[in-house]
Order: structure tokens, then C-alpha cells, then sequence
């Protein structure tokens, strides 16, 4: 019978979900009490319990947040769901599951957009193949990583960390093993991932992390705030709790948007970032990373800023930009000339788009992976998609992780005919790297094995790494 009631309890009450083609699903079940009121700007704190059974068969509601603009809008999707319960999960198990591996996922947005409830992120698939899948929603932009004056910093990090000792606490009412989970995350969701491994308290909870395209590093609150800083400026109050706390959250939204308007990811107003907290962060996951003794599979895309930069704003960047950002970013001109001879015909845009790919995701994440001793597994997402010429742009590979190629928001980014055993492959692989801690492929060594999924194979092409010559030549990260 399609939907049917299932039960179960945890520590803040009872729970009433739904059972649908053998998959139990509990959505918009709260992790920590509602971050509004009294507790805006404040740490995360646990949730109320509910003396009657709580109905949980919609998501919760969404951050605050502003949607996608520009040509964005057309290739990522937008949900809002009102309400003040920001901080809830999602689980998705297989019926009857025991003691079954765990996934948290942590969806992405630039720490200032996106939601759990996109239904790219839904959790069946895992759940088909044994997994108990979470998901997560967190503050996001100025609510969740603004650097005040007198308030705790990080603040969409520790939900996430709320969120993760609360998996550990509850997952096994839904049939999970409390010590088999992995972290799981795309771009921001990625750097979250990534700063809980880097923490001592949560990498001691989980057994394992995944990053998709995931920025590595945490700046000083001092650049980290600047974001913070312009928008008190704007505002014409004080960075301080008190202030923000005065302003409701549209507020800090529109003023937001007309900060941020016309910026791109090498220019323009600053965006929110990570900072580095003796509380909550104390070290930056790029240097972190490198000592975390737990299993890791990091990889980037061939093309990620195909979709931060449209064609025609890659048409329109000329070489003396071009130098200009090389010379303010510290980038040596033979590491302009190895990305030339990497990508023959390349326009400057091109060239300029690729040196921000490597520069802000795969550089990072091939010097952490060159440097870590636990086992480090590399993939290089290819496949080009033939929408809007994205190529393998940002944020390509999710519907091929969760075998979602299905779902008519997939269209919108991988067109209407994507490859179907490419989905079976990578979805496989992160299954068994949830499962076992292995995807399938040799750790990164000596002689840089990745695995590349482009989509004309049906398993992955394992090999060394491609275009290792500009990688090598770009700056360590600077805080």
C-alpha cells in the first residue's frame, strides 16, 4: 500500500512517517529548537519535545534566504517553505533497516542559499541500497555566518554539528548504526563537511566524509567578516548581535541584495565564508585535513565555473582582466601558459574561468589529498552537459550521485537524454564508500591515481591525475 503510517520514537517524542515501495521516510523532524527570538544569533540549542505524536511528512521550513538570480535561476532550482523550524532532518531508511550505514548530507548554496527539500536531494536511492540517508537544513547567510562583535561565530557550522550529534543520538530508532556515518556535502555543503572533519568533537562521531566541489578553507575573522562589516555599514548599525538582532531577516536580505549585486566569484562584494574560532573552528580544514585520520573522497569538476560565469560573461573577459586577477591573486604567468596548453583554443575567458576552478577547488583539494596519510580517494567529475554549454559545470555531478536522473529538475542542468549507467556508477561508488569506506578505485599515492567519470564507459576511467602542471603552480591557500 503506497504511503503507509510508520512509527517510531526518539528522545523528543514519537514520530508518525509514511512507508512507500518498502523506504521509510520522517521529514522535517526537528534537530535543535527554532534559531528565532531570544535564540537569533545565538548558539544552537536542543529541540522541545512533543507530547503527541509528531506528523512528519513535509519538510520544514526553509532559511531565510534569497532566491537564484540571472541565468542561474534557470539551471537551479529555488524552494521556499515559511516558518521559524529552520532546523530539522529528513531520513530516508530502508524498512526494517538494523544497524545500517549512515549518510548525512549537507546540501550546498554558497553558505547562503539552498534547502534539504530540493527534490534532487531525495534520499531513496540510498535508501534502496541499503543506506540510511539524513539530510539537513541550516542558517544560511547572515543569520548562520555572520562575524559579530559579541555573538558566536560559525553559527550555520554548529547547527550542522547539532545536527550531526543528533544522528548520533537518534539514528538507530530508524535503523541506523550510530557509528557508521559518513558526511557528505557539495560546495558549501562540502565546507561544512569538511570543517566538522577538521574539528576534533565531530570527526570523533563519524567514520568517514565526502566532498563535491567544496572550498578548504577557513579565512581570519578579520577577512572573513568583511561581509559582516559592509553590510553593518549599510544598514548604518553596529556589527554586533544586538543590532543584527534588531533587524528582521527580509531586512538583512534586501540589504544583501544590493550588496551582492554584480559580484562574481573573483570580484565584487565579499560573500560568507568559514572563519577560524578558537569555539568552533579552530583550525582551517586545509591544514586540518591533513592529520584527520578518517577515510575521504574529494573530487572536483572538470568545468565549475561554466556555471558561475555564462558564455556571454566569458566572452566579454578580456586578457588585461585576465592579468589583473593573475596579478592580485599571486598567480604565476607559467600557470596561465601550462592552462593554455592544457585546453588548446581556449578563449581568455576560458583560460580566467579555469584558473578559478583550480585555483579556489582543485588545487586545494589535490594538495590535500598529496599530504593525507588516512585513505584519500580522487574523482574528476567530466561529463559535459549540453545545456547552455556548461560542459562539466558546477554542481553536474549531484543528480548522477543520487541516481536522480529521473527527476525533471535534472533536465535543467543535464539536458534531457543524460547517461544513465553514469548515475549507476557514481552512485555506486559513493554507496560502497558509505558502506565500506572504499568507492571502488586505488587511494591517491605517489602516482596520483583519480578516478574520472565522463560518461563514456560504464565504470570509471582510473588513472593518474589530468593537468597536473597549473595545479602545482598555483599559491597555497592565505588567509
Amino acid at each position: 500500500m503506497d504511503h503507509e503510517p510508520v512509527r517510531t520514537r526518539i528522545s523528543s517524542g514519537e514520530l508518525i512517517g509514511s512507508r512507500d515501495a518498502g523506504i521509510d521516510r520522517y521529514l522535517g523532524v526537528p534537530y535543535a529548537a527554532a534559531p528565532f527570538g531570544s535564540r537569533r544569533f545565538r548558539a544552537p540549542e536542543p529541540p522541545e519535545g512533543w507530547p503527541a505524536p509528531l506528523t512528519a511528512t513535509a519538510f520544514g521550513a526553509t532559511a531565510p534566504q534569497l532566491p537564484y538570480t540571472g541565468a542561474t535561476a534557470d539551471i537551479l532550482d529555488s524552494v521556499r517553505i515559511d516558518g521559524e523550524s529552520i532546523l530539522t532532518a529528513n531520513v530516508w531508511a530502508p524498512a526494517g533497516a538494523v544497524a545500517a550505514p549512515v549518510v548525512l548530507w549537507i546540501h550546498g548554496g554558497a553558505l547562503e542559499r539552498g534547502t534539504a527539500a530540493l527534490s534532487l536531494y531525495d534520499g531513496s536511492t540510498f535508501a534502496r541500497d541499503g543506506i540510511v540517508f539524513v539530510s539537513i537544513n541550516y542558517r544560511l547567510g547572515s543569520e548562520g555566518f555572520s562575524v559579530l562583535d559579541d555573538a558566536p561565530r560559525n553559527l550555520g557550522l554548529q547547527d550542522a554539528a547539532a545536527a550531526l550529534r543528533w544522528v548520533r543520538a537518534e539514528i538507530s530508532a530508524f535503523g541506523g548504526d550510530p557509528h557508521r556515518i559518513t558526511l557528505m556535502g557539495e560546495s558549501a555543503g562540502g565546507a561544512l563537511v569538511a570543517a566538522l572533519l577538521a574539528r576534533d568533537d565531530t570527526r570523533a562521531l563519524v567514520r568517514g566524509g565526502i566532498v563535491q566541489s567544496g572550498p578548504l578553507q577557513a579565512r581570519s575573522p578579520k577577512r572573513g567578516g568583511r561581509v559582516t562589516h559592509q553590510l553593518a555599514k549599510r544598514l548604518g548599525v553596529k556589527p554586533t548581535r544586538a543590532a543584527f538582532a534588531a533587524l528582521d531577516p527580509d531586512t538583512l536580505l534586501e540589504a544583501r541584495r544590493a550588496q551582492s549585486a554584480g559580484s562574481s566569484p573573483l570580484g565584487g562584494a565579499p560573500g560568507f565564508e568559514l572563519v577560524i574560532d578558537e569555539h568552533t573552528l579552530p583550525r582551517s580544514p586545509h591544514e586540518a585535513l591533513v592529520d584527520a585520520a578518517v577515510p575521504l573522497l574529494i573530487g572536483t569538476n572538470t568545468d565549475e565555473y561554466r556555471l558561475w560565469f555564462p558564455p556571454a560573461a566569458l566572452d566579454a573577459i578580456r586578457p588585461w582582466k585576465l592579468l589583473l586577477a593573475r596579478l592580485a591573486l599571486r598567480i604565476r604567468a607559467a600557470a596561465v601558459r601550462a592552462v593554455r596548453a592544457d585546453h588548446p583554443g581556449a578563449s581568455t575567458g576560458e583560460v580566467f574561468g579555469q584558473l578559478a576552478t583550480d585555483l579556489l577547488l582543485r588545487a586545494p583539494a589535490t594538495r590535500i589529498a598529496r599530504s593525507r596519510t588516512a585513505p584519500t580517494f580522487v574523482y574528476e567529475f567530466a561529463w559535459p552537459s549540453p545545456v547552455r554549454d556548461l560542459r562539466a559545470a558546477h554542481a553536474l555531478e549531484i543528480p548522477f550521485v543520487f541516481d536522480g536522473l529521473a527527476d525533471p529538475e535534472t533536465s535543467k542542468i543535464a539536458g534531457a537524454t543524460p547517461p544513465q549507467h553514469l548515475a549507476t556508477a557514481m552512485h555506486g561508488a559513493w554507496v560502497r564508500f558509505i558502506r565500506d569506506g572504499d568507492p571502488g578505485w586505488p587511494a591517491f599515492d605517489e602516482r596520483r591515481t583519480t578516478a574520472l567519470f565522463a560518461g563514456a564507459d560504464e565504470d570509471p576511467v582510473v588513472g593518474p591525475q589530468r593537468r597536473t602542471a597549473a595545479v602545482d603552480l598555483l599559491p597555497g591557500e592565505r588567509r
